[in-house]
């Protein structure tokens, strides 16, 4: 059996693409969602057992992670663990997997960097870290929350940046023409604003936004916020927020850029905007990530490719496509005299 627990932010696409290889390498599945999104875990199940799966094959669970999902680790009855979430969660899992001496796969946070060299075409440059710091509100472990910006094109990238994020629109995710949907609770809006808080505090400027909004739906509504003036020690440089937070970092050159991109915790992705076919290629090899992009936003990778990172952000196999198989099934070596 293998267990599986997803959070919030994707709460159909993390748990389809964790119970689908599950299922089709010959598991059986208990799968608990985070307790904010019980009705889209609901629906996936409710579809797929409709769609004809045996009884028992798979099995949905709710509540909260301390109570139900320590249940679930603590079972002898599972023999897998695929753990979607925060560090500390992750921690525990692995802990308690250790223990129990069984698989367990992790994947956690990321404190992604997109590198912004001199010779960017800065429309793209500026369009592309808006995507990755401010869409689906920030709320993506491979969003883009560390922009680092060579100093030639620094200016011009800061005043751009700013003023397209003061044109992005906040509002009711359903509503057409938004493009920043509200945070996804009143616990992550008081977190985006501790440290939009902590930043002003190091002394960052605050470039723009970071206020509270309010609009005609009700919820948890921020103005995109974006700092600058800010080091790389900075804790908003060094701790993953999870919110419509990014910060601008100066750095010389591309040598520069690449070690404070490297400089973190964490592993999961990063991107560079350059025309340099020789520094796209020298960081694709050397950023300690497991996903690179250039000339792309940091979040977002196609379901057939390999996902996870380095360091404090994944461990284990990598999830999705044919490497998904490496974590859901066992490989046996085998020997016969003919």
């Amino acid at each position: 059996m293998v267990a599986i627990i997803t959070p919030w932010n994707f709460p159909i696409g993390i748990p389809a693409w964790k119970i689908a290889p599950a299922l089709a390498y010959g598991n059986t599945v208990v799968f608990k969602p985070a307790d904010l999104v019980p009705g889209c875990a609901w629906l996936l199940v409710d579809i797929l057992i409709r769609a004809g799966l045996p009884k028992g094959v798979l099995n949905l669970v709710m509540g909260k992670g301390s109570i139900v999902g320590r249940t679930m680790l603590e079972s002898p009855d599972v023999n897998a663990v695929t753990f979607t979430g925060s560090i500390a969660t992750g921690r525990i899992v692995a802990e308690v997997s250790a223990r129990h001496m069984r698989k367990f796969q992790l994947e956690m946070g990321g404190k992604n960097p997109l590198v912004v060299l001199d010779d960017a075409d800065l429309q793209l440059a500026v369009e592309i870290a808006a995507s990755g710091s401010y869409f689906q509100t920030g709320q993506r472990c491979t969003a883009s929350s560390r922009l680092i910006v060579t100093s030639g094109i620094y200016g011009k990238f800061l005043d751009a940046l700013t003023d397209r994020i003061k044109r992005l629109t906040v509002d009711d995710a359903c509503k057409h023409g938004t493009d920043v949907g509200p945070v996804v609770d009143a616990n992550q809006l008081k977190q985006d604003e501790d440290y939009i808080r902590i930043g002003k505090g190091e002394g960052a400027t605050l470039a723009w936004g970071g206020e509270r909004l309010n609009r005609d739906t009700p919820g948890f509504y921020l103005q995109p916020a974006l700092f600058s003036e800010t080091t790389p020690h900075m804790r908003i440089n060094r701790e993953e927020i999870f919110g419509p937070v990014a910060s601008v970092i100066k750095v010389k050159d591309y040598d520069e850029a690449l070690a404070v991109a490297n400089d973190t915790p964490f592993g999961l992705s990063s991107g560079i905007c350059t025309t340099s076919l020789k520094h796209a290629t020298h960081f694709k090899r050397n950023s300690e990530v497991g996903m690179v992009m250039v000339n792309l936003p940091t979040a977002g990778v196609d379901y057939h490719v390999p996902f996870g990172g380095r360091k404090g952000s994944s461990f284990g196999p990598r999830e999705q496509g044919r490497y998904a198989a490496e974590f859901f099934t066992t490989v046996k070596t085998a020997y016969t005299q003919a």
